[in-house]
């Protein structure tokens, strides 16, 4: 194992022990009480039953068969999420055949940051997770389940749903994918219409016939952003059944693996027949801090989303564990950079998937020391499992899985620890008297890691845009767009801001952004200083920035300062947010529902958290 990695979980599980311990001490409790419809009242028990059939109705209450909670994130706004439409009926079926019962236990908001890119929407984008993570609290607080099937795939839904299932960590759980949509135009193909529209050189039409060609049917949309990332990641942490993240919706397969996750979940349930005589599995338990250090490697190895910065705190904060972003830069300097997918790359995620996926990067860092292997996972006893990938469906209906090749079959898209893309993650913490902030490098040239130059403060996205498009921004320039915190508007993702600044990158200038905002997973080539902490709001150092101010940005040495004397930044009054903008942020379109939650959050490196 290598050492740093055994450093960053151990003094993981030190920083937390009082706090996974009281956690691991409640769910126990819970998991040794009565099931649910043995200690109910029978009034409880009639309302839960109420609308089964009669047959179902007997196996929960006379035959005590297993009984799975399904919390389902489907709609029609979400491509992703679409095909979880007919989901529920499969798992069913499959659940009867296997003799146990099933409910719907409730549905969760899943809402699109494609459809909501920079538009007001997105600022309640990153407090959506905490809402379904409440949601899939309420389904599971009917309290008559063995276990759950989890329905989700897209940004904050996962993280939303494995929250909330920390909440209830003493039921097992199974995470349910659907599969990415079917390669359309390429990324880098679409990248390139979307700069020419901000430079006016096509219209509308074209930009429209470009982006409707890249997002074109049922499935997550094909670039490594937050949500191909959240799949990765919970392969990573063993809450998948194995090699089910990437295979399409409509593949022959995907059906196989959906009843697979329904025999899963029954399996390490403790209940019934399928349990075999064996414990349960509880996902309180699975998620610990080796399974958590195991999803952020996964994450620096793929150069995955930024996001993951903030919701993996999160998730780790809902098992009890504490987690910075410290930790995750020094697993970065040790954890290779093993994919290139877009952004990092020209491939998209089906490419990823041929060419070894998610099963090749686990191996490859199981066998590197840079992953825990003596895990418990809904796979197995262990990590390796997830090493070998689906190939076919057995004539009793299983699913057959074989061991990936010694080589990847592309190495321009996977490659072996021996010989990464880097022999560091993709993802580097930033510090200085601006604060603390992360940048994905994995996508930026060498040649741009180190941005000095005079900087442009905005405190709104369309104020920066329209500074592009009138010509101020023709110069090296690092731009600053403050006052996108928690506090200030809910965070949204700046990915609007990504095509002009590629521009002006692309006419030889040195460009970079730095924001207290995030940028998704989807930021690209340009050198972006994200989640900047303090935010400008709670008085952070960007709030002291004055146009002109030279700032540096170094992802090599780590570091984002202001080149201004101590002095003179010690003696600066602290810019306010005008209160006209702070209005805005506050009213339409569901913003005043959401005024608690900018209340209450916890800054970015905390998680973003809202209910502590």
């Amino acid at each position: 194992m290598n050492s740093t990695l055994i450093e960053v979980t151990q003094r993981i599980r030190e920083r937390s022990a009082k706090l996974r311990g009281d956690y691991l001490a409640r769910i126990a409790q819970l998991g040794n009480r009565q099931r649910g419809f043995e200690r109910m009242g029978c009034a409880n028990v009639a309302h839960a039953v109420a609308a089964l059939p009669a047959n179902d109705k007997l196996r929960i209450v006379a035959e005590k068969a297993p009984h799975l909670a399904v919390v389902t994130s489907y709609n029609d706004m979400l491509s992703a999420h679409q095909p979880y439409e007919t989901y529920p009926e499969q798992i069913r079926v499959e659940a009867h055949r296997l003799g146990a019962t099933v409910q719907v236990a409730g549905g969760v908001p899943a809402m699109c940051d494609g459809v909501t890119q920079g538009l007001p929407g997105m600022e309640l984008s990153l407090f959506s997770r905490d809402t379904i993570a409440m949601g899939t609290a309420i389904a599971l607080t009917h309290d008559v389940f063995d276990a759950a099937l989890l329905l989700g795939i897209c940004d904050k839904i996962v993280p939303g749903l494995l929250i909330g299932a920390l909440h209830f960590g003493h039921l097992p759980c199974v995470f349910v994918p659907a599969g990415p949509m079917s390669s359309g135009i390429s990324n880098s193909d679409k990248a390139k219409v979307r700069e020419l529209y901000a430079q006016g050189k096509v219209g509308r039409d074209e930009l429209l016939k470009s982006e409707s060609a890249a997002y074109h049917g049922a499935g997550t949309c094909t670039f490594y952003g937050t949500a191909n990332s959240n799949q990765m990641l919970l392969e990573a942490m063993g809450l998948h059944v194995p090699g089910s993240a990437f295979l399409h919706p409509h593949d022959d397969l995907r059906t196989a693996l959906t009843r697979e996750a329904v025999g899963t979940a029954l399996k390490i349930s403790g209940r019934g027949p399928l349990a075999g005589g064996h414990e349960a599995k509880p996902i309180g338990k699975l998620v610990d801090e080796r399974c958590i250090v195991n999803a952020m490697a996964a994450l620096l190895a793929t150069g995955g989303s930024t996001n993951h910065l903030i919701h993996w705190v999160a998730v780790a904060r809902s098992a009890g564990i504490l987690i910075n972003w410290t930790d995750f830069s020094d697993l970065s300097a040790v954890v290779p950079l093993l994919s290139r997918v877009y952004p990092n790359g020209s491939a998209d995620v089906n490419q990823f998937q041929a060419a070894g996926g998610p099963g090749f990067v686990i191996r490859e860092l199981l066998d590197a020391g840079l992953m825990h292997e003596d895990v418990i996972s809904v796979g197995g006893n262990s990590l390796r499992p997830y090493t070998f990938v689906p190939q076919s469906v057995g004539q009793g209906g299983e699913v057959v899985r074989e061991a990936l090749p010694a080589v990847s079959s592309d190495d321009s898209v996977v490659r072996g620890a021996a010989a990464p893309f880097s022999v560091s993650g993709g993802l580097k913490l930033l510090d200085g008297n601006l604060g603390r902030a992360v940048i994905k490098v994995s996508a930026v040239p060498e040649d741009r890691h180190t941005v000095e130059a005079p900087c442009r403060v905005f405190t709104t996205q369309e104020a920066m845009l329209a500074a592009f498009k009138n010509g101020e921004l023709e110069r090296d320039v690092v731009v600053v767009v403050r006052f996108q915190g928690p506090h200030a508007n809910g965070m949204p993702e700046l990915h609007k801001l990504t095509p002009p600044l590629a521009v002006l990158q692309g006419k030889g200038f040195k460009v970079a952004l730095v924001t207290d905002g995030r940028m998704s997973g989807a930021s690209g080539k340009v050198p972006a200083a994200i989640h900047v902490s303090p935010e400008a709001l709670a008085g952070g150092p960007l709030a002291r920035l004055r146009d002109g101010d030279v700032v540096r940005m170094c992802a090599t040495t780590g570091t984002l300062s202001a080149l201004v004397s101590e002095a003179d930044w010690a003696a600066r009054e602290v810019a306010k947010l005008d209160p006209a903008e702070a209005d805005v942020n506050a009213h339409g379109l569901g913003r005043e529902l959401f005024a608690g939650l900018r209340r209450n959050v916890l800054s970015a490196e905390e998680g973003a958290i809202t209910w502590l």
